[in-house]
């Protein structure tokens, strides 16, 4: 590189820092900092560099906007050589809190991850963190200056013919509008596209190890209703991975009875109300109501259902087991529910609407019990699938939610009542004869209480930043940061302003990364306490249940 190239570089870095907001670097740089504190999930340095540019950038803006009414005011500035050397000074400070907690980095990120059982870490690589903080906050910087440059060109038009205030407020204003609907109605819808063409042409893949079955009890076998290329990945995989009645046989020693799983893909039928019809009649095609126990599974936005939760499920039966899910959408969970919270809900209730008005018509002495799963997005839709008032007469007779969403209703509406005294990553509600909470220990046994007619548990872990997010912890600490706090909650977690709610942000987008047992990824041993209280299992002792939760354990861990 001459030695022309590098002066111009020099002088253009140069303009460029002189440009920037001294009050806004102070900001910026605190917001920076804290953004390496704890949260619930640890970050790798990609995603440390980018929570770190945007915590710079919004903090930056707010310092920004600070020197923007401070002027609005008309009240005194720093000019001149006073400016330059605050700029300096600020320079310094600004480093040293920088050098500060990144030196303190690394211990806050192994805080977290000693509690979810992975390794340490002996460095965060802040010079990677602070090259992905830069480009980060650079491009931030430059969307906020093209919006800027936007309000100055509308402000300079407006001018011409009205007073320079009102044209500064519409100013604004206009800007604003332009700019959101950019983003909102243009590249997020953009995003959203993209994203789920990929999911829908992952799903429509056929995976060579997933042959289509040739019993006929299947689904997607030649006797089937459903078309096994139809039912999507998701589904194939569900159906193909059944534990089969020799695997459960040859733990338990018992005769088992093949598992009956029914699913049904998007692209199956048009609409949900088809879906589950056809869910429906392929239950009653393969006897599904001959069987003890038949659950409506709700799954992930993406079709998902969670092997542990059913394996365990069918082992405990000893087979004995229906299960069946009409998948509703081809998004990851976490995006469905930042960008559309209410997909899913109708798909659930016509299922429910379908099989629990067969069911109510069958005999009660003869036919099966009837339950709810669902995890994650699919928990709150699942909730969502009827009205207690409705079931009232003939109710079904539990339901287990893993992981529910913050913003599910009535797992909200009966976390908010909680007993006095009880923490709100495991509430006790009542007396415990309708719904208990439990999570890594299992907290179902309440001394003293009964179950009801019904049976329904929250599994939740507090380290699970889908359920545990917090859209006010912009302003305010979430209450499960208060003491007592979650056995895999970091002590040294803090609450800040808005530097929480981005923490936690990424932390629900990376929820399912922890290792299993924490975070969004629910471990079979859980889900076999969870199952024993809700179907009121019998006939297990306390060490063959121990023995089942090492066996499902270690069929998780040879999974590739």
């Amino acid at each position: 590189m001459s030695s022309s190239v590098r002066s111009r570089t020099g002088n253009l870095f140069s303009r460029l820092a002189l440009s920037l907001s001294t009050i806004g670097l102070l900001t910026g740089t605190l917001f920076f900092a804290a953004s390496f504190t704890p949260s619930l999930i640890p970050r790798d340095y990609l995603l440390q560099g980018v929570l770190a540019g945007l915590a710079f950038g919004v903090g930056y803006l707010l310092g920004v906007l600070g020197v923007g009414l401070w002027t609005y005011l008309e009240l005194p500035m720093l000019k001149g050589q006073a400016a330059r050397r605050a700029k300096q000074a600020a320079g310094i400070v600004c480093a040293a809190i920088a050098i500060t907690f990144l030196w303190q980095a690394s211990e806050w990120q192994n805080s977290i991850r000693v509690l979810l059982d992975m390794p340490p870490v002996d460095s965060v690589y802040p010079f990677r963190v602070g090259l992905i903080t830069i480009i980060t906050f650079t491009v931030l910087l430059g969307i906020t200056r093209l919006f800027r440059w936007t309000l100055d060109f509308i402000d300079r038009r407006l001018q011409g013919f009205m007073p320079r205030r009102i044209a500064a407020v519409i100013g604004v204003a206009a800007a604003v509008l332009i700019f959101f609907s950019l983003i909102n109605g243009v590249l997020l819808r953009y995003a959203i596209y993209v994203a789920e063409s990929s999911f829908r042409a992952a799903d429509e893949l056929i995976e060579p190890d997933t042959p289509q079955p040739e019993n006929p009890v299947k689904t997607g076998s030649a006797a089937s209703l459903l078309d096994w290329d139809g039912i999507g990945r998701r589904g194939r995989q569900y159906v193909a991975t059944a534990p089969s009645r020799q695997d459960i046989s040859a733990f338990t020693g018992r005769q088992a009875t093949e598992p009956l799983r029914v699913y049904v893909g998007l692209r199956s039928a048009e609409t949900p109300q088809e879906r589950a019809r056809l869910a429906l009649e392929e239950l009653k095609r393969i006897n599904a109501f001959d069987r003890s126990v038949l659950v409506l599974i709700t799954p992930t936005g993406t079709g998902w259902i969670d092997p542990p939760a059913i394996d365990t499920l069918e082992y405990l039966h000893d087979g004995d087991v229906a299960t069946v899910a009409v998948q509703y959408s081809y998004l990851a969970s976490w995006l469905s529910l930042l960008v559309e919270p209410e997909y899913g809900g109708e798909t659930a209730r016509a299922l429910f609407t379908e099989v629990y008005g067969y069911w109510t018509g069958l005999p009660k002495e003869s036919r099966p019990k009837l339950y709810l799963y669902g995890l994650s997005l699919g928990a709150m839709n699942s909730q969502r699938s009827s009205e207690l008032f409705e079931v009232l007469g003939d109710p079904y007779q539990g339901a287990l939610w893993a992981g529910p969403p913050y913003s599910s209703q009535l797992w909200r509406s009966i976390t908010e009542r909680r007993n006095a005294g009880s923490p709100v990553w495991l509430p006790r509600f009542r007396d415990g004869s309708y719904v208990r909470f439990t999570g890594q220990e299992n907290a179902l046994g309440l001394p003293g209480a009964k179950w009801g007619p019904m049976r329904v548990v929250y599994l939740q872990y507090a380290s699970d930043a889908v359920v545990f997010f917090d859209p006010l912890s912009v302003y305010r600490a979430p209450e499960w940061m208060s003491e007592p706090r979650g056995p895999d909650v970091s002590p040294q977690m803090r609450w800040y302003p808005i530097v929480s709610f981005l923490q936690l942000l990424v932390d629900m987008m990376t929820a399912t990364t922890t290792p299993m047992g924490h975070g969004h990824v629910y471990a079979p041993q859980h889900y076999i306490d969870a199952w024993i209280e809700v179907t009121d299992v019998q006939g297990w002792s306390v060490t063959d249940i121990d023995r089942l939760k090492a066996h499902l354990a270690s069929l998780m861990e040879e999974e590739p």
